[in-house]
């Protein structure tokens, strides 16, 4: 798991971009007049899915907390859409589960580049259509530890990130200090346990991230109890993050 600790900057740095998982998009509050809400595809110009979306019914004019969630290998972004769908009419969260570009997420085949890219895209054109008020990024299996690699490296994008059955978290480069929820299966015959999160979270905290940790009775899932007290934690971390 290479961690690159850097200075933490406001701004992309002239010799960070996608090739290093740098996203150039950032949160501001458009001028909004109504938009669509529920299940919305998004697609390129030739109809590929690019990306699902689910934006719950608007409360009182009171802005989003947006989620990207990311898929396992083999996955569909249904599946990614799927880890916080139940909770997200509830917590008001929009929720943003890209398409990967191949059978897995670009780091895991040739590095970043285009799945970065794409994910860059869907949010431009989020942030540009609805109104948000903060960010994170959460995933399952190759998911997971594309979101830890990617909320990492984009620290001062994603305020959170959330790893259900990570690999391994491998960053080019750092950006802030997001706070980190990761959960596992003791019994995990596909991310073992012990080569993963119990490596993985001790390097984390000693690199000074909050980390908070869960390991399950169970394999390589995401238990429905598991969901819940991430979205609880998701809601501490967020109320964290805004006094920071």
């Amino acid at each position: 798991m290479p961690i690159t600790s850097e200075p933490g900057q406001p701004h992309v740095r002239p010799e960070e971009n996608a090739r290093h998982g740098r996203l150039t998009v950032r949160q501001y509050r458009p001028v909004v007049i109504s938009y669509a809400t529920g299940l919305l595809r998004l697609d390129d110009r030739t109809g590929e899915l690019l990306a699902l979306a689910y934006v719950p019914a608007p409360v009182g004019g009171r802005p989003y907390r947006l989620v990207v969630l990311l898929h396992g290998a083999g996955g569909s972004a249904r599946q990614g859409l799927e880890l916080m769908l139940p909770v997200a009419d509830e917590l008001q969260l929009l929720l943003v589960a890209p398409q990967s570009t191949a059978a897995s997420w670009d780091l895991m085949i040739e590095g970043y580049g285009t799945d970065v890219r794409r994910i860059d895209r869907v949010l431009e054109e989020i942030l540009d259509e609805f109104p948000i008020e903060g960010m994170a990024i959460g995933g399952f299996s190759d998911g997971a530890s594309y979101a830890l690699s990617l909320g990492l490296t984009n620290g001062d994008l994603f305020d959170a990130v959330a790893a259900f059955s990570p690999g391994f978290a491998a960053p080019l480069v750092t950006h802030g200090h997001p706070y980190v929820f990761v959960a596992h299966g003791t019994q995990d015959p596909v991310l073992g346990i012990d080569t993963c999160s119990r490596q993985l979270v001790p390097r984390l905290r000693a690199l000074g991230y909050q980390v908070t940790y869960e390991e399950f009775d169970g394999g390589h899932e995401v238990p429905t109890e598991v969901v819940a007290r991430a979205v609880a934690w998701l809601a501490i971390a967020a109320g964290a993050s805004a006094h920071t």
